[in-house]
């Protein structure tokens, strides 16, 4: 995330906001941001958002996600949402979102889900 030049901008019970400032080299072939950076803090904002509740001592990993890439993405920034839709012992589930924000937009760039796995007993 460091790389990518992304910051959190939020951390609550089961919700977690990133957000990546536009940047040329963040950017495909027409000046969007590529789907990878979009991908990048959407999955780690869910991932973060799961993690929000599992135990001390234990890490998290992506098990698995879907992303749809319903608009480019443009802006001053892109924010990633990650919210828990249904915690686990094991397994949890989030929806990510991501929206381009500019001056006077907001556009709904990205939708998915996420399975995070926990990992007991693992420090991250």
């Amino acid at each position: 995330m460091r790389h990518l030049g992304a910051e959190l901008a939020g951390v609550k019970a089961g919700l977690v906001t990133i957000c990546l400032p536009f940047r040329p080299e963040l950017t495909q072939q027409h000046g969007y941001f590529h789907a990878g950076g979009t991908s990048s803090i959407a999955d780690t904002a869910g991932g973060y958002a799961g993690f929000t509740l599992f135990p001390e001592e234990s890490s998290v990993l992506t098990v698995e996600f879907k992303l749809n890439l319903l608009n480019p993405g443009q802006g001053d920034w892109l924010q990633a949402v990650g919210r828990v839709v249904k915690p686990g012992r094991t397994l949890t589930v989030c929806q990510l979102d991501v929206w381009g924000i500019g001056p006077d937009r907001r556009v709904h760039v990205a939708t998915g889900l996420q399975t995070l796995i926990c990992v007991k007993d693992r420090p991250a």
